[in-house]
């Protein structure tokens, strides 16, 4: 029955839920920057692919291990204007080597990760110097009485949001690899306080001396 919730019910409900227009005008202003050779972790169903800038962007490899977000996502495949590779892996242990991209992504997805912080390792490997790092999470409130309930209610989160936290602090675990990521944190107010305190940033690995 988890299998299925997680590899059936929780893509399509996703695809539905994060398809609004509230999250596309997030998706377009941060994708907007993403060129070159481009990874996008936690790729998910797809729902970056239209925002990405088909005269900047020459490749996109994509991971996801969840094999019903594979499912959903290839039917968007045959609409890239760039070349896609979709593997069903994590983003612990990525298979690419040292310095291979200029961009790497990740929406709503260091929420999930099970070792973040190894993930966030592997991101600083696979990019060049230069390379940026750019990424729009949920997570911690600023606010002690919203973040107390976080804690409360994760335990249910990571059940029903397959893995998902709640109170994770998205800028402490970037900024522990990337000290100069440039963050931007704020409530989403068309979202509840609890689920809706948004980390958007770009952090840049620095070029070589």
């Amino acid at each position: 029955m988890k299998q299925f919730y997680s590899t059936v019910v929780m893509p399509r409900l996703l695809d539905r839920v994060m398809g609004g227009e509230s999250f596309a005008q997030r998706r377009r202003s941060l994708l907007s920057a993403a060129a070159g050779e481009v990874l996008e972790i936690g790729f998910g169903t797809g729902l970056n692919l239209p925002f990405y800038d088909r005269d900047r962007v020459a490749s996109l490899a994509a991971i996801d291990p969840n094999g019903g977000m594979n499912r959903l996502a290839r039917r968007r495949l045959a609409a890239a204007p760039f070349p896609v590779e979709l593997r069903p892996l994590g983003g612990e242990a990525l298979p690419y080597g040292d310095r291979t991209f200029d961009c790497v992504v990740s929406t709503w997805t260091l929420c999930s990760i099970r070792e973040v912080e190894t993930a966030i390792d592997e991101v600083w490997r696979v990019l060049k110097p230069g390379g940026t790092f750019l990424f729009i999470e949920h997570g911690r409130s600023p606010d002690p009485a919203i973040a107390r309930w976080q804690d409360r209610l994760n335990p249910i989160q990571k059940r029903i949001g397959d893995g998902c936290h709640l109170n994770r602090n998205i800028a402490a675990i970037v900024q522990k690899r990337f000290p100069d990521a440039a963050i931007a944190a704020a409530y989403a107010p068309e979202f509840p306080k609890i689920g809706g305190y948004f980390y958007e940033g770009q952090a840049l690995k620095p070029p070589t001396p």
